[in-house]
């Protein structure tokens, strides 16, 4: 009955870490302002806790959260580092001290109002 008891604490908590791996969500274009490498507009595609990364480089790789800092870092494959991310996903920092900003659109203009 312990070991019952046991197992099931174990699975609740291996299941609990990964719910909650990754909260925030990375898609989007960004605009790398340090430590650039190239000249191509950087961007994440994400399926879940998977990435698709584009590097300011044009270099195409894997990402996936880091077993360790689930809920604040990821890990690019092709770069083999590590990247940090703010909690609201605007800012990435990478190991290698580039440093990506989420690139926000400015809103739309008001609609035109005509008189009749």
């Amino acid at each position: 009955m312990r070991m019952l008891s046991l197992t099931a604490g174990l699975v609740a908590a291996f299941a609990a870490t990964g719910a909650s791996a990754q909260s925030v969500d990375l898609s989007g274009k960004y605009n790398c302002i340090a430590m650039c490498r190239g000249e191509y507009q950087p961007y994440i595609t994400q399926n879940g806790p998977e990435l698709n990364v584009v590097t300011e480089a044009g270099l195409p790789s894997r990402a996936w959260p880091d077993w360790y800092f689930p809920t604040t870092r990821i890990w690019i494959d092709a770069l083999n580092q590590s990247a940090v991310y703010t909690p609201d996903g605007l800012v990435i920092q990478f190991d290698s001290g580039t440093v990506w900003r989420r690139d926000i659109p400015p809103p739309p203009p008001p609609p035109v109002r005509r008189r009749r």
